[in-house]
């Protein structure tokens, strides 16, 4: 059952290690990027695996805020963090969208002064042609967000371009092409630690808490 999870590090490439979840993982490619670079002497210049995780998954696309501040998704947003990622729009037809962000609310409820200071949450909208900043805002402002929660919008091909990076996929085209089959999870991750999960977002917030949580260095 979704309270039952597998805890351990886990590198990108085997990103979603939970057999609950349908989500797709990013795929094996980031491995044998891992692996090369391992083989290689240090006078190489192959990247090392951060910089492959990055330059495969993580692209640096120019975002807006619901503050209509100009953000690049991986020097401003993702490096050097730890972060989740959803993706939403304000419009969800089915409710998954309004579901998910309000059991996210209880989420950062849970992290507290966390969010913010060493963990930040990120929500990418799946409309960016309806969901504007000032949209995006109003959206944010109905569910009382905290600081520490930005709402994210661009230009639509950018958007489509990060979705597919993140692995927010099916592998069925004519599922993966409705928004609404990609509003139901959550990713979270390490990025220099190079730590990375997926959960559903309409598991128990003490779940998903206590999920990203797992990927926070424990003192020591």
């Amino acid at each position: 059952g979704p309270e039952r999870r597998e805890r351990g590090a886990s590198n990108m490439p085997t990103l979603n290690r939970r057999r609950w979840l349908t989500a797709a993982a990013l795929t094996p490619v980031a491995g044998a990027l891992i692996a090369r670079a391992a083989d290689v002497t240090s006078t190489s210049a192959v990247p090392s695996p951060r910089e492959s995780i990055q330059a495969r998954y993580l692209p640096n696309v120019v975002l807006r805020t619901q503050d209509d501040k100009e953000v690049r998704f991986y020097d401003d947003l993702i490096k050097d963090k730890i972060v989740t990622i959803n993706f939403i729009y304000s419009t969800c037809a089915d409710g998954t969208c309004p579901l998910i962000t309000a059991n996210l609310v209880q989420v950062q409820r849970l992290l507290g002064k966390r969010v913010g200071r060493d963990i930040f949450m990120y929500s990418i909208t799946l409309n960016p042609r309806h969901d504007t900043p000032r949209v995006l805002k109003r959206y944010a402002g109905a569910y009382n967000v905290g600081p520490g929660w930005q709402f994210l919008t661009g230009p639509p091909d950018d958007i489509e371009f990060l979705r597919r990076k993140l692995r927010f996929t099916d592998v069925d085209p004519e599922i993966d092409k409705d928004p609404s089959r990609h509003s139901g999870n959550v990713r979270y991750g390490n990025e220099p630690l190079m730590q990375w999960a997926m959960c559903q977002g309409q598991a128990t917030p003490r779940y998903i808490a206590d999920s990203i949580l797992w990927v926070v260095p424990k003192p020591a």
